[in-house]
């Protein structure tokens, strides 16, 4: 899994007037979770740029002031109109303790149905995975080469090593739809 670093700085002081005031100065508020304590920081917003608009999951080593912690990003909040980060919340990763993430889902072969005219369709970008930060995927690649004209995969078809899926085996992960021209056929 992919690492990346971002430096953050303490915050003395938390609550509205002060988050306002760091987005103010483009800073974007942050807690860690996970740890012993929770920890307030600040980052600079240009600094999320290639961990949030990405489709790719990374560890997240992170710099506050001197302490370093490994971490995931837990989740994100944007402001509704001008989609400026307001807020992110990281999670503390520990060697000998499980986590779960989204894994982006990544399609892989040529299916026939394809070929005689339908449509691939992929309709999950991404599954739910538990596992130890050691055997987290990047990514899973599923092969649809055995697709025909009709046929579906599901994510009880997905093949896993390390870790488990807890997304619902009965989601439909992609479909090779049948146009409207064969059906009449």
């Amino acid at each position: 899994m992919k690492t990346l670093e971002i430096i953050g700085y303490h915050r003395a002081n938390l609550g509205k007037k002060a988050s306002k005031d760091l987005r103010n100065e483009a800073l974007t508020p942050c807690v860690l979770y996970g740890g012993d304590k929770q920890v307030h920081f600040s980052v600079p917003m240009v600094q999320f740029k290639k961990l949030i608009y990405t489709p790719e999951v990374h560890i997240v080593e992170l710099n506050i002031e001197g302490d370093r912690y490994r971490s995931i990003m837990q989740d994100a909040q944007f402001h509704p109109v001008s989609e400026v980060v307001l807020h992110v919340d990281f999670l503390q990763l520990f060697d000998d303790k499980q986590v779960k993430i989204d894994v982006p889902l990544k399609l892989q072969g040529s299916a026939p149905g394809v070929q005689k005219g339908g449509k691939l369709v992929q309709k999950v970008t991404k599954v739910r995975v538990q596992a130890l930060p050691k055997n987290l995927p990047d990514a899973i690649n599923l092969d649809v080469s055995g697709l025909d004209l009709g046929q579906s995969v599901r994510v009880r078809d997905i093949v896993t090593d390390d870790y488990k899926i807890l997304t619902s085996g009965l989601v439909t992960v992609a479909t090779v739809n049948i146009p409207r021209a064969l059906k009449g056929k």
